[in-house]
């Protein structure tokens, strides 16, 4: 895998990172959780701006909001700020193998 890929995956995670921190700080009323969400925000676009040099954006903005949409789903899940039911997880699970889908045919 190269470093383009390994920095999309590590960015989409920053993706999750700032989403929850985004919901955590209350609409900006909390302070860690609100330079949480700013500094995995920035690190995030970073890092799908530098896998876009490499990867095609169409290719690399789908990985990138598949990984957040799944994890922040599944931390959401996790915590129970959102009900698990067998059909969200099915559907993230398939949202997980259009991911794959995208790397292996790149």
């Amino acid at each position: 895998m190269s470093l383009a890929w390994t920095v999309l995956i590590l960015s989409g995670v920053l993706e999750a990172v700032w989403a929850s921190a985004l919901d955590a700080s209350r609409g900006f009323r909390r302070l860690w959780p609100s330079v949480l969400f700013l500094v995995s925000l920035l690190a995030s676009f970073l890092g799908l701006a530098y896998a876009m040099l490499e990867i095609p954006v169409g290719t690399a903005y789908a990985v990138w909001v598949g990984i957040g949409a799944v994890l922040t789903a599944a931390w959401a899940m996790a915590t129970r700020r959102d009900r698990p039911t067998l059909l969200r997880i099915a559907l993230l699970f398939g949202l997980v193998a259009c991911v794959v889908g995208l790397k292996v045919v790149s």
